[in-house]
């Protein structure tokens, strides 16, 4: 089973494919929380629930009511028909953790049809879950935008670097890249260190860097310390178009 939170046809906001027409399809669950973040939404029953920026696709216990089950793949091939979309349009999943389902019969069968239809897959994913690509092909085809999480998610070392997995994602899929959410504060206490690290398990794997931020304002604050960071690391800066078009909203 999967659970769909929200879907929607817009533009792809941050790393490599920046600018390009998406339709977004977010899984709900993820295997981290990652409260060091600090983005703050109020669910259903009003209680304030910490975390990442997309938080209500992550806290199933606050925000469940607006998870939808899915038992069928034939539910999310069907999503593509709610929208009036270009040929072989670009299809992202993101979440939560899209790759909890790595494994999912129904999700496999959405994937296979997805690329045989000639969609670009690409998985927004933290990095940490592992995928068997020698018994779902599918996945060489798909392209993986690792967003491997620093200290400053507040998840332990141990949960959210998993070695192997990043080696086995930059070098299975089709295309790979790294893209790390950034704040100001962090960028003089070791960032560098931790990010070198990361990626040192997947050499010549292209690195993007964005600010971290829920909101534009947040998004502003982080954007000018982070450009000279990537200006001295030879990173490219990924800005996040979409919290600059369109704010705190969700779903565009």
């Amino acid at each position: 089973m999967v659970y769909l939170v929200e879907h929607f046809y817009s533009i792809q906001g941050e790393g490599r494919y920046v600018g390009v027409p998406s339709l977004f399809i977010r899984l709900g669950g993820c295997n981290m929380r990652c409260e060091g973040f600090g983005c703050e939404q109020e669910a259903p029953n009003g209680k304030r629930v910490v975390g990442c920026d997309t938080v209500y696709a992550v806290n199933r216990e606050n925000f469940a009511q607006n998870w939808i089950a899915i038992e069928d793949a034939k539910q999310l091939i069907s999503v593509l028909d709610q929208y009036e979309l270009p040929e072989n349009v670009d299809v992202v999943l993101t979440g939560g953790e899209p790759l909890m389902y790595a494994d999912d019969p129904v999700f496999i069968t959405f994937l296979e049809a997805m690329v045989g239809q000639g969609h670009r897959i690409t998985f927004e994913t933290n990095g940490s879950i592992a995928v068997d690509f020698e018994s779902y092909p599918v996945y060489k085809a798909c392209v993986f935008a690792l967003s491997v999480k620093l200290e400053n998610s507040g998840e332990s070392y141990n949960k959210r670097i998993k070695p192997n997995t990043i080696f086995a994602l930059a070098t299975n899929a089709k295309e790979a890249f790294f893209k790390f959410s950034i704040d100001a504060d962090s960028i003089d206490i070791g960032l560098d260190e931790q990010i070198e690290e990361i990626i040192a398990h997947a050499p010549k794997t292209q690195v993007y860097c964005m600010p971290v931020g829920s909101s534009k304002a947040e998004v502003e604050k982080n954007a000018e310390p982070l450009i000279e960071y990537c200006k001295v690391k030879g990173h490219t800066y990924s800005d996040r178009l979409h919290i600059r078009i369109w704010d705190e909203v969700h779903g565009v």
